[in-house]
C-alpha cells in the first residue's frame, strides 16, 4: 500500500499505530492518541511520541521516543509522519 492508498483506506482496515495515524491524517488527534495508548510495543510508542510532539508536550514526547528505541525527531511533523507510515507500510 502507497501512502496516498494509505490516505484514502477506509479505517476498518486499519489497526493499531497505522489506525492512530490515519486518524491523526483527518485533524482527530484525540482519537489518534486513544488509539496510540492502546498500543503497547515500540512501535506504539513511536506514534505515541509524534503525536505529543505535534501536541507541544515536548518532555512527554521525548519519553516515548525513549519507549520506542527512537531518537527524539528534529524534522518537520509532516515529514516524520511520513516516515512513520511508510515504515509501518513496509511491515504490512
Amino acid at each position: 500500500m502507497t501512502i496516498d492508498e494509505f490516505r484514502a483506506a477506509p479505517s476498518t482496515s486499519l489497526a493499531g499505530p497505522l489506525l492512530a495515524l490515519w486518524w491523526d491524517a483527518r485533524g482527530d488527534w484525540d482519537r489518534a492518541h486513544e488509539v496510540a495508548q492502546d498500543v503497547g510495543d515500540a512501535d506504539g510508542a513511536w506514534v505515541h511520541a509524534y503525536l505529543h510532539r505535534k501536541e507541544g508536550d515536548l518532555s512527554n514526547a521525548a519519553y516515548w521516543y525513549s519507549r520506542a528505541r527512537r531518537p527524539a525527531a528534529k524534522d518537520d511533523l509532516a515529514a516524520e509522519w511520513e516516515r512513520i507510515v511508510s515504515e509501518l507500510l513496509a511491515r504490512v
